[in-house]
């Protein structure tokens, strides 16, 4: 077994959206890449309409969700190139609903995916990184997880899962070689964006901002920003980022932004969905 002289990534939820665009910056940069996803046969399909480059990136499903996975896959990984410099843990689900009428299957779902996802990735990779006393952990948020977003309750609660496990991790490994990185992005056009779409009165503060972000805006902080300094937090926008920390400061102020943004909301997904 020979270590790689190259650097390599491990990202997950591939198959499309931000982490097929990640995958599309990792090889640019020169990265030997892990990409996984829940959907092997959709992530192989994304592989080949990418031409991503056999010698560069290996792909294998991944069920976050699943201790054993995560284990088996980084014994693999220390097979072929062994070592692990970054993870990027990106997979996500969403399922909107209000609190009352959602049923407790979807806590499970969120809770299982998004939060639980992040922790057994992020314990795998500090038991490796440990051992070098070097490398990055990244793992993406939402500005949901800085402001709590009514209509999208239990995903909001994953994502305030992950900003503080992230946030506690970094202080744990403050003495240590590894960065913790926690971004916290606002609403992205991919699939989840289309989805929201359907469901206008609880997307609606989603919908409140200016025009959504795009994969390549996520992926150029990622490979510019964020592997370069390696800052606790980052929230994108800016400005939108500050409005969620002042509504997570002032709860109450929380009540009548809400009113506000979620008619904006509205209208934005009203407007969207005529344009088709």
């Amino acid at each position: 077994m020979s270590v790689s002289e190259k650097p390599v990534i491990w990202i997950t939820g591939c198959a499309n959206g931000v982490g097929a665009q990640l995958v599309n910056h990792a090889i640019s940069q020169g990265y030997l890449v892990v990409a996984t996803d829940i959907d092997l046969p959709m992530l192989e399909i994304r592989c080949r309409q990418s031409e991503w480059p056999e010698d560069q990136v290996f792909l294998s499903r991944l069920d976050v969700r699943a201790e054993g996975e995560w284990g088996e896959l980084y014994d693999l990984l220390m097979r072929k190139w062994a070592r692990l410099d970054v993870l990027i843990n990106n997979a996500g689900v969403i399922r909107p609903g209000f609190l009352k009428d959602v049923p407790s299957q979807d806590l499970d779902f969120h809770l299982d995916v998004n939060l639980k996802g992040v922790v057994l990735g992020s314990q795998m990779a500090v038991r490796h990184m440990l051992k070098t006393d070097a490398g990055h952990i990244i793992n993406i948020a939402s500005l949901a997880g800085v402001a709590p977003v009514p209509g999208l309750g239990f995903y909001s609660v994953s994502k305030v899962g992950v900003r503080a496990y992230s946030l506690i991790l970094a202080q744990e490994l403050a003495e240590t070689g590894i960065d913790v990185t926690v971004l916290c992005p606002d609403l992205i056009k991919t699939a989840m964006y289309d989805l929201q779409l359907d469901y206008p009165e609880e997307a609606a503060l989603t919908f409140s901002g200016g025009r959504a972000l795009t994969v390549e805006e996520i992926a150029a902080s990622v490979f510019g920003n964020i592997l370069r300094h390696a800052p606790l937090e980052v929230a994108l926008p800016v400005y939108r980022g500050w409005l969620a920390r002042i509504a997570n400061l002032l709860p109450s102020s929380a009540v009548w932004m809400s009113r506000r943004l979620r008619k904006k909301g509205r209208e934005r997904i009203l407007t969207v969905r005529q344009r088709g």
